[in-house]
């Protein structure tokens, strides 16, 4: 479905904000830099949105992505903004959302060979 597309799209687009906006930081750079939490944040959030989107079968049929984690985490983004601890955010930029991005394109070019 073209929709599925999109969304996967999304994604990916949104990954790659993330790795640009964190280029060239360290942990300690990151956590000082509020422009660049505030645009890493955004693009988690809009991950994690687009992830509550896609149907539940295309999920089904790509378990090893951490479904659920990932709108967790948009939980305590959208709903716990002074309490976002960015050390994980940090982790999430550099560790989690790498290893996603992978899985997705992979799951693009699988289910959306064209």
């Amino acid at each position: 479905m073209r929709r599925e597309q999109l969304f996967l799209d999304d994604i990916l687009a949104a990954a790659d904000e993330i790795t640009e906006f964190i280029q060239g930081q360290t942990a300690e750079s990151f956590t000082e830099n509020r422009l660049v939490r505030s645009a890493v944040v955004h693009q988690l959030a809009i991950i994690a949105e687009v992830v509550t989107r896609l149907p539940p079968e295309l999920q089904e049929r790509h378990p090893h992505v951490p479904w659920p984690g990932i709108k967790g985490f948009r939980n305590i983004i959208v709903h716990h903004h002074f309490g976002i601890d960015w050390e994980e955010v940090w982790r999430s930029a550099t560790v989690r959302v790498p290893v996603l991005r992978s899985q997705i394109a992979e799951i693009r070019r699988k289910e959306f060979p064209k």
